[in-house]
Formats: C-alpha cells, sequence, structure tokens
C-alpha cells in the first residue's frame, strides 16, 4: 500500500498516533508538484488509485481561493495525467463531495445527475474537478482499459478528526477544554454519515471497476433520507454521550456563504453496488463521540479505529448473508 500526501495538518493527528505509517509507503508531496507526483507513480507502478487530497474546507476556500483551486483542480488534473501516463493503472476512484451540485435550495436530495455548480471556491473546484475527470474519462482512459468514477460523499464524522471548522472536532476541542461550543448555523441540514460509510463504498466500487466498465461514471454515497439531519440534531445527541458540555447557538450571516439544505440521493450506489448504510445518524455519533472519550483517557487509537471496522464489517457481513 502506498500514500501521497502533505504533512499531518493537525496536531495531534491520527496518521501520527495510530502509527499509520506502519502499514503503507509513504510519500510526502504536494500534488500540485506534476514532476515530483509523477515520479512516485513511475517508482510504484500502482494498478488502483484513490484520489482523496484536498483542500476540503469550505470557510477556508474563501480565505486561500487560489490555493483551493490549484489543489483541487489541477492537483485532480496532475493525479489523472500521471495514472494517464504510467501506464500501470487500471481503476481508479476519485471522490469529490456532496457539495459539487448547483445551490438549487429545494426540498429534495440531489442525484448524480443534477447540474455541477458551486458559489464558494471549495464547492466550485470540486464541481469544476468532476468536469476534469470526465474529460479524461472520455479523451484518453476509456481507450487505454483505466475505469474510472468519482465518488459524491456527504458529511462524515468519526473519531480521529481534528481539522478546525468541523462541527464535531470543534466540539471536541471545546467541550475538552471545559469551554462551550459556539454553533454558527444550528439549522443547517447535511447527509451525516460514519466515515466508514463511504470508505466502504469507495472499496466496492473499486472492486466492481475491475469487474465492469459499466461502473465507469459518478455515484453518491450518503445515509438514509430519515437520518438526513440538522448540526443541532447532532449536536443536541454528542452533548448527551460526552457530557457536561455547553453549547451556544448562534444564527450567524455574513458575507461567507455556506449551503443551508442539502440531502444526497444515494439508491445509484445502493442499487449497483448493494452499498447500504449500516449506521444510522444516532449510532454514527455515538460512535464518534465514544472514540473521543476514550482516546482522551488514553486508550490506544489504533485499537479504537480496529474496533470500529471489526464491528462495521461484522454488520455488513450480517447484512449481506
Amino acid at each position: 500500500m502506498i500514500g501521497v500526501s502533505l504533512e499531518p495538518p493537525t496536531n495531534p493527528s491520527l496518521f501520527e498516533l495510530a502509527g499509520v505509517s506502519k502499514f503503507c509507503e509513504s510519500y510526502i508531496i504536494d500534488i500540485r508538484d506534476e514532476k515530483k507526483l509523477f515520479s512516485v507513480f513511475m517508482q510504484t507502478q500502482p494498478e488502483i488509485v484513490f484520489h482523496l487530497a484536498a483542500n476540503s474546507l469550505v470557510r477556508e476556500s474563501y480565505f486561500d481561493p487560489i490555493k483551493t483551486f490549484s489543489t483541487n483542480t489541477m492537483g485532480t488534473a496532475n493525479v489523472l495525467e500521471s495514472l494517464r501516463l504510467v501506464g500501470s493503472v487500471n481503476r481508479a476512484v476519485m471522490v469529490t463531495t456532496d457539495k459539487v451540485y448547483r445551490d438549487q435550495v429545494w426540498l429534495k436530495p440531489y442525484t448524480e445527475q443534477d447540474v455541477l455548480g458551486g458559489h464558494d471556491p471549495y464547492s466550485a473546484s470540486k464541481s469544476a474537478s468532476e468536469l476534469i475527470i470526465d474529460c479524461y474519462r472520455n479523451a484518453f482512459l476509456k481507450s487505454q482499459g483505466v475505469n474510472i468514477a468519482s465518488a459524491r460523499a456527504g458529511n462524515v464524522i468519526g473519531g480521529g478528526d481534528w481539522a478546525k471548522d468541523r462541527i464535531i472536532p470543534d466540539a471536541i476541542r471545546a467541550w475538552g477544554g471545559g469551554q462551550a461550543l459556539k454553533v454558527r448555523h444550528p439549522e443547517s441540514i447535511r447527509p451525516w454519515q460514519h466515515v466508514l460509510e463511504p470508505l466502504y463504498g469507495y472499496i466496492i466500487l473499486a472492486q466492481m471497476l475491475g469487474e465492469n466498465s459499466h461502473f465507469d461514471g459518478s455515484f453518491n454515497f450518503g445515509p438514509n433520507l430519515e437520518d438526513v439531519a440538522t448540526v443541532k440534531q447532532v449536536i443536541n445527541v454528542a452533548q448527551k454521550i460526552w457530557g457536561s458540555a455547553q453549547v451556544e447557538w448562534g444564527n450567524e450571516s455574513g458575507p461567507l456563504k455556506e449551503t443551508t439544505l442539502l440531502m444526497l440521493d444515494s439508491s445509484k450506489s445502493q442499487r449497483e453496488l448493494g452499498v447500504k448504510p449500516i449506521w444510522n445518524i444516532a449510532q454514527a455519533v455515538e460512535r464518534t463521540m465514544t472514540w473521543y472519550k476514550n482516546q482522551a483517557q488514553g486508550v490506544d487509537p489504533l485499537g479504537l479505529c480496529i474496533n470500529n471496522l471489526n464491528e462495521f464489517e461484522a454488520i455488513s457481513n450480517k447484512n449481506n448473508e
């Protein structure tokens, strides 16, 4: 297994706490560096590629739009160009986001056929990356026998995330320090899911791409519609599990536009890939908060991740019997 990434952007980081470098060959490279990235492809000769690298925070994209566009568009183009030229790759899963869809402010979930767009630099850059992926698919990769799909996942939560401006990591920092969590948009609606849900979907998608080019397209990965929830609902569940946690509910308005209503229709991935949600929103939040509580009490982070994986796999296997 080979990984390409920047240095861990947070302290603490799950990469370091769980000793991930013991399990894979790691290269610290900026994907905007076309020559260095291609050299790794040539050196390692991969057969399957998962592309998840991105500037992934909406608010941060407003403060550094050029970095966001260069990473999410040209970085994606560099990955595609490397796998086009290396000759060893037979399939690739390109992970974008649920925010690639033009904000229609409607009360229905987005399907893979809906119009792409984006009012903020992050969403626009990921939308553009979808066009780049489709271009490489049709201009180069199909004729080379390389099957490529894009994966659009809903908002993920799970233990080990310490990124800024994400609601659960913000809660952990605030509550762990005895502070109140300040929530900007409590009524915003998102398709929340545990991080293992889309990761499982990506793996299944890669397997299917190896069997049939029919899966050479785009797929949404999100929860069942009854598990779409507001920020306030998620935090209320997290608050009860954490205990002794204060929240300051806000109603922030300003120049930094963020989508208030976002739902995904994941029926295609359920129907064609057989990928169905394992944990509902309450179970996802419970496992996430329990992970952080145990980690804060000194439990081995790698062991906590393995426990989550084992439980997830056991339920998945049972559902597929």
